[in-house]
């Protein structure tokens, strides 16, 4: 099977797009990490929910992990507050998460290694014609999964 036989729609967000809209959808939608596309409709970033709550995460608390046991819930608060005001490019700056995309011939094998060598939970499937790149939608880990238990007949 390729991957554009594998390819299901994912929610994405635009690099323009309002910071806190991108974690609201993720947050919303229970998605196991965030596709960004930049206004190419190019893979600009694919961030696993785990890095976006690091996104959050003061730089202070990150590098003395004692302070977050010691600093109350009304501090924690204000966290998303960081988000006010940012694009999603502001936010995720300069490509920090690389983004894992296929083009639509893709083996799954290919995908496979990708996701595991990338550590991502979803690889984005990328046509690219003559009016530029279209995202034909992603191949989840789960669904990668599920569909190697089918071939093997462990379903």
């Amino acid at each position: 099977m390729i991957a554009r036989d594998l390819a299901e729609p994912y929610p994405h967000v635009m690099t323009n797009d309002a910071a806190v809209d991108a974690v609201r959808l993720v947050a919303e939608q229970n998605l196991p990490a965030l596709l960004v596309l930049d206004a190419d409709g190019t893979p600009y970033a694919v961030v696993p929910g785990s890095q976006l709550v690091r996104q959050l995460v003061p730089e202070y608390v990150m590098e003395d992990p004692l302070l977050a046991a010691v600093i109350d819930d009304r501090h924690a608060d204000a966290l998303a507050d960081e988000l006010v005001g940012k694009t999603v490019a502001q936010w995720i700056p300069g490509r920090s998460f690389k983004p894992a995309f296929v083009g639509p011939e893709a083996g799954i094998l290919q995908i496979a290694a990708l996701m595991a060598r990338t550590h991502v939970p979803l690889v984005a499937v990328i046509d690219r014609d003559n009016e530029g790149r279209r995202l034909l939608g992603v191949v989840s880990g789960a669904s990668l999964m599920r569909h190697l238990l089918d071939v093997g007949g462990q379903a």
